[in-house]
């Protein structure tokens, strides 16, 4: 069974109704997880953390919809050619 990578990432939002953050160079990376369950876990325990902070936002990214594993060559091999 192919892992199901998923990344934990967040920071201050230029406004908290959109997505665009404040200081890109200085986006909190919480992790990358093995599996939606664990991503959700530490999502949750960051958002938590930044409560009191009205811009402050958590997202889960799937990294594993970047690249198709049935595909004998992903994008970012195309790239690197």
């Amino acid at each position: 069974m192919a892992n199901r990578l998923h990344l934990v990432f967040g920071g201050e939002l230029k406004d908290p109704q959109g997505t665009a953050f404040r200081d890109p160079d200085n986006i909190d990376i919480v992790g990358i997880y093995p599996d939606y369950e664990k991503a959700y876990d530490a999502w949750k325990a960051a958002a938590q953390g930044s409560v009191d902070n009205a811009h402050a936002r958590y997202f889960i990214a799937h990294l594993h919809r970047l690249r198709d594993e049935e595909l004998r060559q992903g994008d970012t091999e195309l790239l690197s050619q």
